[in-house]
């Protein structure tokens, strides 16, 4: 095992592994910091480049580019509420209100002190599990995927800002929202009227795009001025986003933790652990009132969570083949390039080149997190430039990367429309992360809930990891009520 760790850390840093790794980075920042495009646009991309390549140099490339883009996001989403990818999303609710109130530089030092945190658990998970992977990865079934997704959908209340009935209603208008197309188990379609294209479904990143850049694209053109609310000194104040990830230290393992968990469950996401792992840093704070105003462990908790989600991913996709995400099922088309056969064979006869993969990942994002912090000084400016410079740019981007998600004219409808929702939402002060949570959580919530019953019926609720989960569920739930209680009685809160 150390010799395998040892040859593939040697080989990575060797040429031209070390030279292909250095190019993905640069290409993989600016792919996740432009909004809608992701890191699955890079890797298909990328992937014909890697013919005749070494398996560890190929990987290079595509890890090297892939393990950053996450890191590009959320700079985007910070400073001018456009996500870059569809899990950075999360790092709008408080990254930008940060940015408008002059703190771009402190929430992006944390989101890419954060990056490096996550992608380091994440690749220590995976190191240590491999070994002991199959049992875990088959004591999952419908049953609990049914009951992760009713977890992190009781969050809602927990981001639904001042109005719990707001929240409900638009976290009911996502759900409503998440049923459209064929059913995943009949295949009868559902409220599509006709439309061909609807039958797959309404694609997330054209929401996402519109309720926040879109709606934020909008409001500028309509207030002018800049982006920061004031005459506020920007750009020196990134250190002390540095500092605020050691000081919620706890926050940021438990967040990776769960990230890495989602990322070990195929098909969750994402999107799942960013909104699951807000919903839990809302919830175990002191002062849950204050997120979504600029709460910088709202920006800390799903930038941990997305980079060490992909060292989950990797894990069943090396064991078994089984892609842990969407970005893992293109990356086996990778494998095939390059001579390579994911599987137990895979981690007995090329243990070196799963060692580089964990290698890569580490360093990758350390080089891609410094190169930002390096420039997020100037980076901050942006915010203090005039609208009417800013607009035009962002969106160009918006409906580029709209368009470019699946080369439809339809998700630029969606991203025009869904602007105008999300302004109006803004404007009469409804919050929009309910309906992003519900929108991820309902479909994979109601295709594992009918494979469940067909499986087991009711009783599948009494599985043991099912019931943790369920009676996690109404923890969730339970607590926050009694936190209202005490508050009203004018008891003092227990920390969580």
């Amino acid at each position: 095992m150390l010799e395998a760790m040892w040859s593939g850390l040697t080989q990575v840093l060797s040429f031209p592994a070390l030279g292909l790794m250095l190019l993905g980075i640069p290409i993989g920042l600016i792919i996740g910091a432009i909004p809608g495009l992701g890191g699955n646009l890079g890797l298909a991309l990328l992937i014909p480049f890697t013919y005749g390549m070494s398996p560890i140099a190929g990987f290079s490339l595509l890890f090297g580019m892939h393990s950053v883009v996450q890191t590009g996001g959320p700079m985007s989403s910070i400073l001018f509420n456009a996500p870059g990818t569809g899990p950075s999303a999360a790092d709008c609710l408080d990254g930008f209100p940060m940015a408008q109130q002059g703190k771009a530089g402190r929430a992006i030092g944390a989101a890419l002190v954060s990056s490096i945190a996550g992608s380091i658990i994440g690749a220590i998970g995976m190191a240590i599990l491999i070994p002991f992977v199959r049992p875990l990865i088959l004591a999952f079934s419908p049953a609990e995927f049914f009951m992760m997704a009713i977890l992190g959908i009781t969050f809602i209340a927990l981001v639904s800002g001042n109005s719990l009935l707001k929240g409900l209603l638009i976290g009911g208008l996502g759900l409503m929202m998440a049923f459209i197309g064929m059913d995943p188990i009949t295949g009868v379609a559902r409220f599509t009227y006709g439309q061909l294209w609807l039958f797959d479904g309404v694609k997330l990143v054209p929401i996402v795009i519109g309720l926040f850049a879109g709606s934020e694209t909008i409001s500028m053109i309509l207030k002018g001025g800049s982006i920061v609310e004031g005459d506020v000194q920007v750009g020196n104040d990134v250190f002390d986003g540095v500092k605020d990830v050691f000081r919620n230290w706890w926050l940021v393992l438990r967040c990776g933790i769960i990230g890495y968990v989602i990322g070990l469950m195929p098909g969750l996401g994402g999107e799942v652990s960013a909104w699951v792992t807000y919903g839990h840093a809302a919830q175990s704070s002191k002062h849950p009132e204050t997120f979504g105003k600029g709460n910088v462990q709202g920006v800390i908790a799903p930038a941990v969570a997305i980079h060490s989600k992909e060292g989950g991913a990797l894990v069943p996709t090396l064991a078994f083949g089984v892609p842990g995400s969407s970005a893992m099922a293109i990356l086996l088309g990778a494998f095939l390039v390059l001579g390579l056969q994911p599987g137990p064979a895979m981690l007995k006869e090329h243990l070196d080149v799963v060692w580089a993969m964990f290698w890569v990942v580490i360093i990758a994002n350390i080089i891609g997190a410094m190169a930002l912090l390096a420039v997020a000084k100037y980076l901050t400016l942006l915010t203090v430039l005039r609208s009417s410079l800013i607009v035009p740019f962002i969106m160009v981007f918006v409906m580029l990367g709209s368009y470019l998600t699946s080369n439809s004219i339809t998700d630029l409808a969606i991203t025009v429309a869904f602007s105008i929702i999300g302004y109006a939402m803004k404007k009469f002060d409804y919050p929009r992360a309910p309906l992003v949570l519900s929108l991820v959580l309902g479909g994979i919530a109601e295709k594992n809930l009918q494979m469940s019953l067909q499986l087991w019926g009711a009783s599948f609720l009494t599985r043991p990891i099912t019931f943790v989960l369920l009676i996690l569920t109404i923890l969730s739930v339970a607590y926050p009520v009694w936190r209202a209680i005490n508050k009203k009685n004018g008891k003092p809160e227990v920390a969580a």
